[in-house]
C-alpha cells in the first residue's frame, strides 16, 4: 500500500490511501442515497372498490346444540351460523330482531311463545369476526329472553328467531 503522509508539528502522520478512498467512497455514497431519498415526483392512481359479498345466517343444524335452555322468566343463549364468502374477514357489528319468534312445527299449539330477542346491540360485544371464506358458530349469550306469557303448549319447543346481521370489513 501506498502511504499518504504531510508534516505536522510534531513529526510525520500517515494515511494508508486505502482507508481515505473507503472515506471517500462512503461520504460519496452518502451523498448518493441522499439524492436517492430527497428527490420528489408526482404521478396518478386509481382503484376500484371491491363489492362486499352478501354474510348469510343460519339457523341451528344437528349438532349445534344451545347450552341454555329457555324458560318462562329466564334467558337463554342464541347461536346462530354465520358464512362469510368474502376473501378478507368481518366483523360482526350488530345482531337485532327481525320479527316475531316462532315455536317448531312439532307444537302447533305453542301461538303465543312470550319468547323475544334481547340482541347484542350496536356495536356487539365482544366482537366477534368470522375467517374470510369460513362459515363459524356465533354464540350470542342471553339474547333470547321468555317471559310469564308463554303457553304450556310451548313447553320442549325449540324457538326460530328470525335477525339482522349487520358485519362490515
Amino acid at each position: 500500500m501506498t502511504t499518504i503522509g504531510w508534516t505536522t508539528g510534531n513529526g510525520r502522520l500517515g494515511i494508508k490511501a486505502a482507508s481515505l478512498a473507503g472515506v471517500l467512497t462512503l461520504a460519496l455514497g452518502t451523498g448518493a442515497a441522499y439524492a436517492y431519498w430527497a428527490s420528489g415526483g408526482a404521478g396518478a392512481g386509481s382503484a376500484a372498490a371491491a363489492t362486499m359479498q352478501t354474510v348469510t345466517v343460519d339457523a341451528l343444524v344437528a349438532g349445534d346444540s344451545p347450552q341454555s335452555s329457555l324458560m318462562p322468566g329466564g334467558t337463554a343463549d342464541v347461536i346462530v351460523r354465520v358464512t362469510n364468502p368474502n376473501p378478507y374477514p368481518v366483523q360482526v357489528y350488530n345482531v337485532s330482531a327481525n320479527g316475531p319468534a316462532a315455536a317448531d312445527s312439532t307444537h302447533p299449539g305453542c301461538t303465543t311463545t312470550g319468547v323475544t330477542f334481547t340482541g347484542t346491540g350496536s356495536p356487539a360485544s365482544p366482537e366477534t369476526f368470522i375467517a374470510a371464506n369460513s362459515t363459524s358458530l356465533v354464540t350470542l349469550s342471553g339474547a333470547a329472553a321468555m317471559d310469564a306469557t308463554s303457553q304450556s303448549a310451548c313447553q320442549g319447543a325449540a324457538f326460530h328467531l328470525p335477525v339482522t346481521l349487520a358485519v362490515r370489513k
